[in-house]
Parts: structure tokens; C-alpha cells; sequence
């Protein structure tokens, strides 16, 4: 930006910040695509542009104090800032046309067995532009481009339904993604999985050892220990956290880290939404927890540097802490290695929903898929499983730690608002957890 513009920027918002602590002016356009088909029909099809504004202060009281606008608010911001031309009708059409072309491909990839009744593919681009202007006088902005394929299939036998869910998320463009494998797979690691459960049996319940996959993705982590990283729940002395910057609260195995920067995952970003550059942050070193996720209120608030993880829904909405790419650093076991180790116990391949109280760590989850460890060994797959126990606990008692390292995308949720994010861990070994379902 030349100059002139940062000149022209400047005296347009020197009045709004006078008597601010802290400002900035947040401009996004957002372009959304959305596709959903089944066997015999394409049941959804839904593109849309918004663009959006908004000035946002910190007064002196560390409060927030937000304006927003649908659209740009003055002419000229548009004309200095959006060189985006709204893409035509017939550039639309040639955009539907090809990710339709890709999913028909993608539908050949389901199992035609007898068992397979139904499916859905669901197939979803946004590409995200973002400009601020802060009181500092600095001038940033980002595009974040992400693609997201999710495929249910649901499997029938004797009366019996079960169901196989798979997903994928990559902060790439549908050029970059679509000839990923774990795009092409999805189809037939639902179809497995929809098979494979209608023999599953009733997990066991009690307080067992249980293995994390990798593959789980990293969802306890970010729902029972995450949160409670974010500064302003930990700062506030509303997580379990709170207060123990230097203090021993994980396994010496166990090292947990937020990184936006990592390439092409789905929570990343190079600037965040309050004009910081996106950094990795190690939360807890070898077991002992470092800093916090902070945001620009936050830090300020208590003295500290924010570190580039202040994240807003959209232009509506205030910035605040937030998880981007969280994660458990890779161990030195090997994951068949950690699974031998296991005489009777429970392995998690997929997490499902769950609840988390962040101020205990606290925690139920369902298990989305899971098997019964027998000897070391694969004995049979599981369903109505639920993993109940406390995050920090967890995290002090786990004693192996996997060299594989596995992510998963997802939105994570807070105070209203939902921003891509990706999780992820190694293997793990939980030597006792309590395991909910059928007790003999």
C-alpha cells in the first residue's frame, strides 16, 4: 500500500480512535460455496458473496467497543481496498460445474455392496479475504482459502443401521485439494466404516486402559485442555490453568502446541483478525505449562504480548482468544508398539461430541469409533462407548506417546462465534480411564 493510502486511512480513522486504548478497521469479503448430493440427486447447491466492515476500540477500561456495517461503510475504503471484481455468471456456472463433475467421481468411490442403503456427500468452499488498519499505523491483510469434504454412509443388516462419517478440511483451494488422497479415500473409509460397525458389540464399561489413535485427532485435547488455555478464561481464573505458568500439570512426555502456521491445515492463518502475525505457541513444554493464547484486550489487560491468536467469527463479531492448530507434540513410541502394550483396553479411532467444564477439566465424550484391545490385538469393534474422566489428569498420567502425528479439521465454537480450526496428537497410551457403557 502506497503512502498516499496509508495517508488517506489514517486521517480517515484519526477520529474514531482519539480516545481509544487500542483500534482497528476490519474489512472482509467472503465467498461461500456449498454442495450436497446423494445417489439419485444433487440436494443442495448454494454460492454467495458478503462483504463486511467494522471499527472496533479498546477503551482505556479494557473494555470493547465494536461498530460493524454490512458492506463497506465509505466508498473509498472499497476502492482502495477491494480489487476484486464479483465473479460473473458465467464463471459461477463454470466453478458448480467442475465440483459437481468432482463429486459424481467421488460417488463412483462408495461401496455398491447390499449392505450400503444410503449416502451423502457434503462439499464446501469458502475463500476469505481480510484488511486491517490498526491504530498503530500498520496495515495488514490475508486470504484464507479453505475446502472441506465430509461423506456419510449409512449400512443396513438384519434391521440394523449403522453409520460411517468421514471428513476432511485443508486451508487450500479446490485445485490443491482435489486430487489429495485423503479427499479420494473418504468414500471408501465411510463405506468401511458403515459395514464394520453392523458387527460391532457392546463396549464394556469401567476403568480401563485406553489407547488415543492418532486419528482421533486431537479432540480431548482441544476440548478438555485447549479452552482452558485461551487467556481469557485463564487470566480470569476460570479454567483449571489459571495461575500455574511454571508449574509441572502434564506428563514430562507431553508437549502441547498451537501453531497457525503450519501450511495447508485448516485452522491457518497468517495474520490473525486483529492484525498480528500468526506465531506457533508452545503451551506446555515437557509438562510444564508456559504462557497462554492471547488476544489483544487480553494482553494488554494483564501485561503481556499478544500472540497472534485474537480470531473473530466475521466482521460482526469482537475478537478473542482463540485456538488455531492445536496439538501433542510426537513422542518416541511406536504406535503398534503402544497398542501391544495394552492386555485389555479400549482403542479410540474416531471422538465424537461430548461436553467439557473448563474450570475442572472435566469432561464426557462420546467414541465414534473404538474397538475392544484383547492381548495386544484388534479383537472386535465397539459401539455406545463414552470416555469420562479430567483433561488435566489425563494429560499427568498418560504414559506413552506416539512418533505418528494425525490431524483433523473441525469449527470450534465460543461465546457464539465458530472459526476453522485443525486438531491434532500422536498415539497415546491412557493407562486407566473410565470407560462408559454396558457392564456385565
Amino acid at each position: 500500500m502506497s503512502e498516499v493510502d496509508l495517508k488517506y486511512l489514517k486521517s480517515l480513522t484519526q477520529e474514531w480512535f482519539k480516545d481509544a486504548f487500542y483500534g482497528d478497521l476490519y474489512l472482509e469479503r467472503v465467498e461461500t460455496l456449498k454442495i450436497v448430493v446423494e445417489p439419485d440427486r444433487i440436494d443442495e447447491v448454494n454460492w454467495g458473496v458478503e462483504e463486511g466492515s467494522a471499527i472496533r476500540k479498546i477503551t482505556p477500561e479494557f473494555t470493547n467497543k465494536l461498530y460493524f456495517s454490512n458492506g463497506f461503510f465509505e466508498k473509498g475504503l472499497r476502492e482502495l481496498i477491494l480489487q476484486t471484481k464479483r465473479p460473473c455468471e458465467e464463471e459461477v456456472s463454470k466453478k458448480l460445474t467442475t465440483r459437481l463433475e468432482y463429486l459424481e467421481e467421488l460417488k463412483k468411490k462408495v461401496w455398491s455392496t447390499k449392505e450400503i442403503k444410503h449416502y451423502r456427500l457434503f462439499y464446501s468452499e469458502v475463500v476469505k479475504e481480510v484488511w486491517i488498519f490498526t491504530s498503530e499505523g500498520k496495515f495488514l491483510s490475508d486470504k484464507r482459502e479453505y475446502t472441506k469434504l465430509g461423506v456419510i454412509v449409512v449400512a443396513e443388516k438384519d434391521g440394523r443401521l449403522e453409520r460411517g462419517y468421514e471428513v476432511a478440511g485443508r486451508k487450500m483451494n479446490f485445485e490443491q485439494v482435489k486430487d489429495l488422497e485423503e479427499f479420494l479415500v473418504l468414500p471408501e473409509r465411510a463405506s468401511r466404516l458403515a459395514v464394520k460397525m453392523l458387527s460391532a458389540k457392546k463396549a464394556p464399561a469401567g476403568v480401563m486402559p485406553v489407547v488415543l489413535a492418532g486419528q482421533a485427532g486431537g479432540t480431548m485435547i482441544h476440548e478438555a485442555v485447549g479452552h482452558g488455555l485461551e487467556a481469557d478464561h485463564a487470566e480470569e481464573g476460570l479454567s483449571v490453568y489459571s495461575g500455574k505458568i511454571g508449574e509441572k500439570v502434564a506428563s514430562p512426555l507431553i508437549t502441547v502446541v498451537d501453531d497457525p502456521t503450519i501450511e495447508g491445515l485448516y485452522g491457518s492463518y497468517q495474520v490473525d483478525d486483529e492484525g498480528v502475525y500468526a506465531q506457533p505457541v508452545v503451551l506446555i513444554e515437557n509438562g510444564r505449562l508456559k504462557t497462554y493464547l492471547y488476544d489483544r484486550l487480553t494482553a494488554f489487560k494483564y501485561q503481556k504480548t499478544p500472540n497472534g491468536h485474537g480470531r473473530r467469527q466475521d466482521y460482526r463479531c469482537i475478537p478473542i482468544p482463540r485456538m488455531a492448530n492445536t496439538y501433542i507434540a510426537k513422542g518416541p513410541h511406536k504406535p503398534e508398539e503402544i497398542l501391544k502394550s495394552i492386555e485389555k483396553g479400549i482403542l479410540v479411532k474416531k471422538m465424537g461430541g461430548g461436553e467439557v467444564n473448563p474450570l475442572t477439566g472435566d469432561f464426557v465424550f462420546e467414541v465414534r469409533e473404538g474397538y475392544y484391545i484383547d492381548k495386544g490385538e484388534i479383537a472386535y469393534p465397539v459401539k455406545g462407548a463414552t470416555l469420562v474422566g479430567n483433561g488435566p489428569k489425563v494429560l499427568e498420567i498418560i504414559d506413552m506417546v506416539g512418533e505418528d502425528l494425525h490431524f483433523e479439521p473441525g469449527v470450534c465454537g465460543k461465546d457464539g462465534q465458530g472459526v476453522p480450526v485443525s486438531d491434532g496428537q500422536p498415539t497415546l497410551r491412557i493407562p486407566e480411564l473410565t470407560v462408559g457403557g454396558i457392564v456385565e
